[in-house]
């Protein structure tokens, strides 16, 4: 990563160190756990109207009061992390060197619902003491760092949908500073509530016919997901020592504003043309280097256009192939780009793209893959996420070598 950018760009700054991707953590849709995960998003979505973690259980996490005073979307955090921290073998860490920093579109909101509900009916008093820690945005990372008595920078990104990939960045540039040696980053949310559910259907943003069609020329709209996805962050020289699996390296990442509108992207996806090859410069490459593309992909009919347009811009037509895991997973919000990163390094470390669900009749000049999973020769990867209020965010994950 380009630590410092120079007058016309981040190529001109000195080249930070070298950040790993160590270990891995999920809860979506698809699946709870890794494995579970890269499964089920080779399998044929089901139309619902939403796209909940199913079958999980906090009290694996969480002591019986411990479980009532945090919200899901922490829960999910916490537990994302665990399996992280398993995943990449548990590494010892001086605490104030080692980071949390873990976006969320919404926070706590289903907390904030359920005691509003008790205010009304029961009045003030029967309000939960434990109310703000649970609705607050930052409840994720501070249960995360208590946890581990990590006692590095602890910190919440909340640009909608752009969150947690722009989480991991930011997380990122502390290991490629020097100032930390390992993060735990990515997204969690859970906001599929009575209001939530009201208010994107309202503005006619969620699916009426129960389908996530990203880049389908009959799509309408997103489906609501939830979830978290986490990766452990590491100074790629410590990992090494330490003799870590290293997935892959994160090589780029980038963030920007459309400056355009509270909901709609800018036209043409000028800004997520920019935050695109802002990342790709970061990382050191050129767009022709780009393998794969994991893309915002929302289903929606703005969005899709827009960053079909984008692509195309950067890219050419077709450009590199691109997959939309929203068509399995729905749109987790401010977890989305959490979990799409861990998709997005997976496709490295597993040779293959998994499929964009939900797809049928594509509307745009892309290499979409669709129905099963495309074998994939290892290469930088591109990770996007767009979101509302015009906030973009870019990571580049590249495949790890040795010596380079």
């Amino acid at each position: 990563m380009r630590i410092a950018w120079g007058p016309s760009g981040p190529g001109d700054g000195p080249i930070g160190r070298r950040v790993a991707i160590t270990g891995l953590g999920v809860l979506a849709h698809a699946g709870i756990g890794v494995d579970a995960f890269w499964e089920g998003l080779a399998a044929e979505p089901r139309p619902s109207t939403e796209r909940r973690v199913e079958n999980f259980d906090p009290t694996q996490f969480f002591g019986p009061k411990e479980v009532r005073r945090a919200d899901r979307f922490a829960q999910f955090a916490v537990a994302a992390a665990e399996e992280a921290l398993a995943d990449a073998g548990h590494p010892e860490v001086d605490p104030a060197r080692a980071a949390v920093w873990i976006g969320t579109g919404v926070g706590g909101l289903q907390s904030l619902e359920d005691q509003v509900h008790v205010l009304a009916e029961r009045g003030p008093r029967r309000v939960s003491p434990f109310l703000v820690t649970m609705m607050m945005a930052n409840a994720a990372p501070a249960l995360v760092s208590i946890r581990q008595g990590w006692r590095g920078p602890c910190e919440t990104t909340v640009t909608a949908c752009a969150a947690g990939t722009q989480a991991i960045g930011n997380a990122a540039r502390l290991i490629a500073t020097g100032r930390c040696t390992i993060a735990l980053a990515g997204g969690a949310e859970a906001a599929i509530t009575p209001t939530a559910k009201a208010g994107f259907t309202n503005m006619t943003a969620v699916s009426s016919s129960g389908i996530s069609r990203p880049f389908d020329r009959h799509r309408d709209g997103f489906v609501m997901g939830e979830g978290a996805g986490l990766l452990v962050l590491e100074d790629l020289e410590h990992a090494e020592a330490r003799g870590a699996r290293i997935y892959a390296e994160l090589a780029g990442a980038a963030s920007n504003a459309d400056a355009n509108h509270i909901t709609a992207p800018s036209e043409g996806g000028s800004g997520a043309v920019v935050c695109m090859e802002t990342a790709i410069a970061d990382a050191g490459l050129q767009a022709s280097d780009i393998a794969h593309i994991n893309a915002h992909g929302t289903s929606t009919p703005l969005n899709d256009a827009a960053e079909a347009e984008a692509i195309a811009k950067v890219f050419g037509r077709p450009g590199p192939p691109v997959t939309s895991i929203k068509g399995v997973n729905g749109h987790g919000l401010g977890a989305a780009g959490g979990i799409e990163a861990v998709a997005s390094v997976l496709s490295i470390a597993r040779r293959q793209i998994p499929p964009t669900g939900g797809l049928e009749d594509l509307e745009f000049d892309l290499d979409v893959v669709r129905s099963t999973p495309r074998p994939f020769e290892p290469g930088p990867v591109l990770s996007n996420s767009f979101g509302f209020g015009g906030h973009n965010g870019c990571l580049v994950f590249v495949p790890y070598r040795r010596g380079n």
